[in-house]
């Protein structure tokens, strides 16, 4: 019989099947649906018995395959030669080694990364990594004898496999979830389309449970990178500015110590009273505890308790329906603002943010100045404070980048980019007023 043949890589048609099996063991396509935070796992389970489709009636290709379930969502097992098929060329070879070299690497990283988790989140990433296990099972019964010796993985997933060991999850996540939108299986001619539809299907599963840890992640990494970076651009531009107007050793250590503080202590004053302030705009939203006493001698035909509904932002019809089940509740359990939603905002306290602010502000101001207090002196002091303040623009406008989830390279550029602008325009401004130390 003539049955549609699975694709493998960019190739379709019809080709004969025969069943190595007295008949069809099974029956129709079965979707499991399992519900994870923010994200659906979609789990696809085929139910047939082990059939052997068979190219040479139809194509003449010379490679016999056994459908099979365990490449991808829906996949079939790699194609062997045939006794009288040529070997494969040793560019392909070189591909199919490093493609089962980085199939087998991703897998060890969600694996380390499964092991630092526990949960829902340590079921999600040993399924990928079994899902990536699999990926290299194709690709090593493809290569069949021509296997070899394991090669090793490209840098990047040499880079990802370290990271998972010895870093914050939450970083290495972000890169893997740019590692899996980047996938060049749809293009692979050796690699099936159920498996370049997996590594798209890892990548929103990657994306949600990097998006999870991200809003998790307390406010004060962030804070803290954004001081740091606040500490360095400005202290920087301060520090060229003076030089620029030959200032000594002396007035440039006073100016960036002066700066240091002055900026420090304005972000934790800053931050202390937008912390404060947010916290008492959430409480002053907050209903009273104490108005549940009035709810049992309210007119129950007049229903006044929905306007406290409608009030909070719902239709006349949703309040009045709200009003009436908490009307009919006991009274212990009746209260006019029913039950509040968790909006999940988490603020913390001023006290520590003030803190967190001061801190990461004074190690980035610190910086450009650290050179002249270890007792350099002239050009090579400049160059020096220059190196260490862009190597920490970099380095922090890569984190803001992996935070995000965007491209770590273009993010630290851009961020030595605006720290490099802003010493430039104030030394040339210390250049035209040209101002020196008394």
């Amino acid at each position: 019989m003539l049955t549609p043949e699975p694709r493998i890589g960019n190739r379709a048609g019809y080709r004969a099947a025969a069943c190595h099996a007295p008949h069809l063991r099974g029956g129709p396509l079965r979707t499991d649906f399992r519900s994870g935070p923010e994200l659906l796992v979609e789990r696809t389970v085929l139910l047939f018995g082990p059939c052997f489709f068979s190219d040479r009636a139809s194509s003449g290709s010379g490679f016999d395959r056994p459908a099979s379930t365990t490449g991808g969502i829906l996949d079939v097992v790699s194609e062997q030669p045939a006794a009288d098929s040529p070997p494969p060329s040793a560019a392909k070879l070189r591909a199919w080694r490093r493609m089962l070299a980085d199939e087998r690497a991703e897998a060890t990283v969600y694996r380390e990364l499964a092991d630092r988790r526990h949960g829902t989140e340590r079921e999600i990433l040993s399924r990928l990594a079994e899902a990536e296990q699999r990926h290299a099972e194709h690709w090593r019964r493809l290569l069949g004898e021509y296997v070899g010796e394991p090669r090793r993985a490209t840098f990047r997933m040499r880079v990802l496999a370290f990271l998972a060991r010895g870093f914050g999850w939450i970083f290495v996540l972000a890169l893997v979830q740019r590692a899996e939108t980047r996938s060049n299986y749809e293009s692979t001619a050796d690699a099936t389309e159920a498996m370049a539809a997996d590594e798209r299907v890892h990548g929103e599963v990657v994306r949600a449970l990097a998006a999870q840890g991200r809003a998790r992640m307390s406010g004060t990494l962030r804070a803290a990178v954004f001081g740091i970076n606040d500490g360095l651009v400005s202290n920087f531009a301060l520090v060229l500015g003076v030089i620029g107007g030959g200032a000594g050793t002396t007035l440039v250590i006073l100016t960036g110590l002066s700066g240091l503080l002055a900026g420090a202590l304005s972000m934790a004053a800053g931050e202390f009273v937008s912390v404060s302030s947010q916290r008492e705009l959430i409480a002053a939203g907050k209903p009273d505890d104490t108005a549940d006493g009035a709810v049992p001698l309210l007119d129950v035909d007049a229903n006044e308790l929905a306007l406290v509904y409608r009030a909070r932002g719902m239709s006349a019809a949703e309040a009045e329906r709200r009003a009436e089940v908490v009307l009919r509740r006991p009274p212990p359990e009746q209260h006019p603002a029913g039950e509040e939603p968790d909006g999940g905002e988490v603020v913390g306290s001023g006290a520590k943010a003030a803190a967190s602010s001061f801190a990461a502000f004074a190690i980035g101001a610190l910086l450009p100045v650290l050179p002249f207090l270890l007792g350099l002196h002239g050009l090579l002091a400049v160059l020096v404070a220059a190196v260490l303040s862009g190597s920490a623009l970099l380095l922090t406008g890569a984190t803001v980048g992996v935070l995000s989830g965007a491209a770590p390279l273009p993010r630290a550029l851009r961020q030595l980019a605006i720290g490099a602008g802003a010493a430039v325009m104030t030394f040339l401004l210390g250049l035209v007023f040209g101002v020196t130390a008394s």
